[in-house]
């Protein structure tokens, strides 16, 4: 399965500009997770690594050629790589692609999306103003806005180069020194845009990448005391330690910790629209997205309707290699094949409709046919608990109240989906839903880079995407002249 005439990025750390091993000279293997076959290597780092990344951008933010750099440079820079990633951006797909066995499709639009944050945030980088505060008489008061220091970046495997443009290039575009530890499963895209960051002339210890295992590295990154504040986008059970060790060390952090994401279908909703989106957004990335839209809930007069055209519409899908480009490519690893096919084993509901795993992909791959489930309890594990696959757990409704209530019936509160041409509805709906981004009439909008994106309860807080998370990467000084 492996791609020979990609150039793969060698098994190494990017600390203060250069390129090394890890201190321990252990490496890791990669494996793709189409043929679950080893095709690379990367450093297999630990807390000796991390110091010295920690060290190395402090070094470039207290008073180092970064620090140094008007907020303008910085935007420039930022420009810069996202030129050179639309120009690198068929081997950084292909890597994507190969790295997380996800389909090309979807890789290249990884790329569009990871070169679209760094253009975005290069255009705002000198964009967020202060404000003049009315006081007495004979004072001047500003408040304005400052990075953090250094961040630390911890990303997940399912999208690293989105992850890595939707975290960093804010980070970046602030003014803050940032270390990077990217996921133990897909980490070479990452590396890869490293090196471009480098050929866009970014000063040494501005961006620094430790790879490694995430109790090792990632443990040593979050509990380092020479961290600012940290980006982390992972399980819940990972998050509440990520945020007792920032506590520690008084420091803030980002969380974005995944769903269980409803789209809710009423009476009047448009299924001709709705159908392809549906399945799209339970299929997308093999169902391991955190915004997938795991749960869809539909108004009982529309229940046998919808759920007829559902069946036959998965009784098409297909999962194969990621070269296949086919609906779905393989999941990340076999603990997680394993973990899906846990929950297909234990469903307490009905199964509808099954798609297919492609006959000529490899054997060995980690493939999971994406499968609809209904009518779904929404007590049941399939309707509260985050699967991250390819699993559809259909639910009925009987009025609004109902659907409101058992789409806010979970622990989770990232995203939602709303399906109906009535505008009151649309807007009481939306209102009434506990979570951080509502779509109405669609779900997902192309990386939606402009629109603020987090969650509430279970699926985290803070917020990424858009100028909101210029806010996240800094802090607020106040400054009071008496000047009469």
């Amino acid at each position: 399965m492996k791609d020979l005439d990609i150039a793969l990025p060698d098994p190494l750390n990017l600390i203060g500009g250069r390129w090394q091993p890890a201190a321990s000279g252990k490496t890791l293997d990669m494996i793709c997770p189409s043929d679950g076959a080893p095709f690379a290597t990367i450093a297999d780092s630990d807390a000796t690594d991390i110091d010295a990344a920690v060290v190395a951008a402090r070094e470039a933010f207290d008073g180092g050629a970064w620090s140094a750099l008007t907020a303008t440079e910085r935007g420039r820079l930022l420009m810069a790589l996202a030129r050179l990633i639309d120009d690198h951006a068929d081997r950084l797909a292909r890597i994507e692609a190969l790295d997380c066995g996800k389909p090309m499709k979807q890789a290249r639009a990884d790329m569009v999306a990871t070169a679209r944050y760094f253009e975005f945030y290069g255009g705002a980088a000198d964009k967020l103003h202060g404000e003049v505060i009315p006081f007495l008489n004979g004072y001047a008061v500003t408040a304005e806005h400052e990075p953090h220091g250094v961040t630390a970046h911890i990303i997940p495997w399912n999208y690293p180069a989105q992850m890595f443009g939707r975290t960093v290039a804010p980070a970046l575009a602030m003014g803050n020194a940032t270390v990077v530890k990217p996921a133990e499963d897909a980490c070479l895209t990452v590396l890869a845009l490293a090196a471009l960051a480098q050929e866009a002339g970014f000063p040494d210890g501005a961006l620094n990448v430790v790879t490694g295992r995430g109790h090792v590295a990632g443990a040593a990154l979050s509990s380092h005391p020479g961290i600012d504040f940290i980006s982390f986008t992972g399980s819940p059970e990972v998050g509440v330690m990520i945020q007792t060790e920032a506590a520690k060390n008084f420091i803030g952090c980002t969380l974005e910790l995944g769903g269980k994401s409803p789209q809710i279908l009423f009476e009047d909703a448009d299924l001709e629209k709705a159908l392809p989106v549906l399945t799209g957004a339970i299929v997308q990335n093999g169902g391991q997205t955190c915004s997938a839209g795991s749960r869809v809930l539909v108004h009982r007069d529309i229940w046998e309707t919808l759920t007829a055209r559902l069946v036959e519409r998965f009784g098409t899908l297909v999962a194969s290699s990621h070269g296949a480009d086919r609906d779905l490519g393989a999941l990340i690893s076999l603990k997680q094949k394993g973990r899906v096919e846990e929950f297909l084993r234990t469903a307490g509901a009905p199964l509808m409709a099954e798609g297919q795993v492609d006959p000529e992909a490899p054997k060995e791959g980690y493939y999971v046919a994406p499968r609809l489930y209904g009518p779904v309890d929404p007590a049941d594990r399939l309707a509260q608990q985050e699967v991250f696959g390819p699993v559809l757990a259909a639910i009925p409704f009987e009025d609004e109240a109902d659907a409101v209530r058992i789409a806010n019936g979970t622990e989770f509160g990232l995203a939602a989906g709303i399906w109906t041409r009535d505008g009151g509805r649309q807007y009481r709906v939306a209102k009434a839903l506990r979570c951080g981004q509502v779509f109405i009439n669609g779900y997902g909008a192309g990386g939606g880079i402009e629109l603020p994106f987090g969650g509430v309860r279970k699926s985290g807080h803070g917020r990424e995407k858009g100028l909101m998370a210029l806010l996240e990467f800094s802090r607020v000084k106040t400054i009071i002249n008496h000047h009469g």
